[in-house]
């Protein structure tokens, strides 16, 4: 079977509806903090495995190398399987914007079709995504980036494999809580000004891959929110990095008040 947009949401949106009221308690429950929830075996197993079979290799994909960051992301998705792009703007339908809005109590939101900053992310031995804020806006600065939605869809990935999202709720100071990047599951997380997460290093010779989407409002999540670029810190053994991490957030974040979108326009984002 050929799946379509519309199918793949179909499915999202029954099984999202189905745990409403388990995924709610659950991000209502974290939301003093980082509010989350997850949901596993979201799509039926063969669907999963036939997306994560269409994964680009990282070869043709964008390496992002830094002292912040290391993996690939692919978002021109003309270039790729067309049943990639079928599964990402599935996630941008209506109905599962609306239905996740209402499990976070979240008003006004918004999907983005241009996926900037979202679209595949995949991760291979070695790759790591130190703690970060993201980005607090849209591409042209109208919309406050208000939740995280990554699905992942590396078969049999295991906690030791590492590669798996970590959240910081009690700031960079204490343990992080980690969220294992599990097959067929979806996370959703909200992103605002306290919201530090970040990705393990990969230690396994498999490739993480998760697709990605952010949604945006109008409004922002905590009244105390401002405009930041994205932001990254040491982890709390780093000590230099997070002494170099700090001055590169400072010189970057002068740059965009007086660039308000940057030197030049951010390349990730799906160019039509």
């Amino acid at each position: 079977m050929n799946f379509t947009k519309k199918d793949i949401a179909k499915i999202i949106y029954n099984n999202l509806k189905k745990n409403k009221e388990i995924l709610k308690d659950q991000f209502l429950k974290s939301k003093n903090e980082i509010g989350f929830f997850y949901l596993d075996d979201l799509l039926p197993e063969n669907l999963a495995l036939e997306i994560h079979g269409k994964f680009p290799n990282v070869k043709d994909s964008v390496q992002r190398k830094s002292i912040r960051e290391f993996k690939f992301t692919a978002f021109q998705m003309n270039k790729y399987d067309p049943l990639l792009e079928e599964v990402i703007y599935a996630f941008q339908d209506k109905e599962i914007v609306d239905l996740v809005s209402e499990i976070c109590e979240i008003e006004s939101v918004f999907p983005d079709e241009n996926l900037y900053a979202g679209g595949l992310s995949l991760m291979k031995k070695g790759n790591f995504l130190n703690p970060h804020l993201d980005n607090s806006h849209d591409k042209d600065r109208n919309r406050w980036r208000v939740l995280n939605i990554l699905y992942y869809v590396s078969p049999n990935w295991k906690l030791e494999n590492g590669g798996n999202l970590e959240l910081w709720p009690k700031g960079l100071n204490d343990q992080q809580m980690t969220i294992e990047s599990k097959f067929n599951r979806l996370v959703v997380m909200a992103t605002h000004k306290y919201s530090w997460h970040s990705v393990s290093k990969v230690t396994s010779n498999d490739v993480r891959c998760c697709v990605s989407n952010y949604y945006f409002s109008n409004e922002t999540l905590l009244a105390s929110d401002d405009f930041h670029i994205t932001t990254f810190r040491g982890r709390p053994n780093e000590k230099m990095k997070d002494f170099l991490l700090r001055a590169d957030n400072k010189l970057r974040s002068t740059i965009r008040k007086i660039f308000k979108k940057g030197i030049r326009e951010n390349p990730h984002q799906y160019k039509k």
